[in-house]
């Protein structure tokens, strides 16, 4: 048994402590999954399938090969709600990624569908920082408003956006980012999904909103270095500058989002450096830690 079999063994076991399986019996509509082959979605996907529930999986390009079989793949996109019928007939519950322009109208069509509760993954930055975070924050009053259940679950940083180093890494067993020696505790995705798939599958959750980090603070720095010894071989770190930092965002996120980022990663508050107990409260265990994250991923980086 490899060692990602391994953990996909003990977080199936760990699920079924967490949510009960007699919780998953009483699911009797789907769950939809949006973003289902995404760093959370897919994890998310697997959990709530191995935890006996009716999984319909949506992206935009989803197709039942990119599922575990037994699961229903609905390509649609959240940016047209009016194509996420098909999708959420039948459904009770769904997870909501913030994506489009227009929560209202998906919110809409999942209420018209019958969907009773809804577990959105927002970000800590609509918290901490609501002027450049406005489109989680959007995403979060919509669902506030709805008059749905719902748990929102506003993550970290993700150790899954140590992937933009895996070409550097694999290639000449490099990694470059700003603010090399600045702190912040990020989580592990699969520690995100479980959140949500306990707040799916029981009541226990209904209308809270947990902000979910990693266990500790790490710097980019210590995480090239969990890296290097996840390889067992050296990876050297290299410091951006902010304007390197910036030109590269610029490529993928919006001017606020870019700026809002930066400002996190190179002057975070103390709230944005505080581990917080969520995970640990709705899961009952410690939260993974960027090094487990590393040893798990390896083969991305060699």
């Amino acid at each position: 048994m490899t060692t990602h079999e391994t953990h996909d063994v003990a977080e199936a076991a760990e699920l079924a402590e967490v949510t009960g399986a007699a919780r998953a019996d009483k699911v009797t509509g789907a769950i939809v999954v949006t973003g289902a082959t995404g760093n959370v979605g897919r994890a998310l996907v697997r959990m709530l399938h191995e935890a006996g529930a009716p999984v319909t999986a949506v992206a935009r390009t989803v197709a039942e090969t990119d599922v575990p079989a037994g699961v229903r793949a609905a390509p649609a996109d959240l940016a047209e709600p009016a194509g996420l019928r098909a999708a959420f007939a039948g459904a009770e519950a769904l997870f909501l990624l913030v994506a489009g322009e227009d929560p209202h109208g998906v919110l809409a069509e999942a209420k018209a569908a019958g969907i009773r509760r809804v577990v959105l993954l927002s970000s800590q930055g609509a918290g901490t920082r609501p002027e450049a975070y406005r489109h989680p924050r959007l995403f979060e009053e919509a669902v506030r408003e709805s008059g749905l259940d719902r748990t929102i679950l506003r993550s970290g940083g993700m150790a899954t956006n140590a992937f933009a180093w895996a070409e550097s890494i694999r290639a000449r067993r490099e990694a470059a980012a700003p603010f090399g020696d600045v702190g912040l505790p990020f989580v592990d995705p699969d520690d995100v999904a479980a959140v949500a798939a306990a707040a799916l599958l029981g009541d226990d959750h209904l209308g809270a909103t947990y902000t979910l980090t990693g266990p500790a603070p790490t710097t980019p720095r210590g995480r090239a270095a969990a890296i290097a010894a996840a390889l067992g071989e050296p990876v050297r770190f290299t410091e951006q500058t902010v304007t390197e930092a910036r030109e590269l965002m610029s490529r993928f996120m919006p001017p606020p989002a870019v700026e809002g980022t930066l400002a996190i990663l190179g002057e975070p508050t103390e709230e944005e450096q505080r581990p917080t107990p969520d995970v640990e409260h709705v899961l009952d265990r410690a939260p993974n830690s960027f090094a487990d994250w590393a040893a798990r991923n390896a083969p991305a980086f060699r």
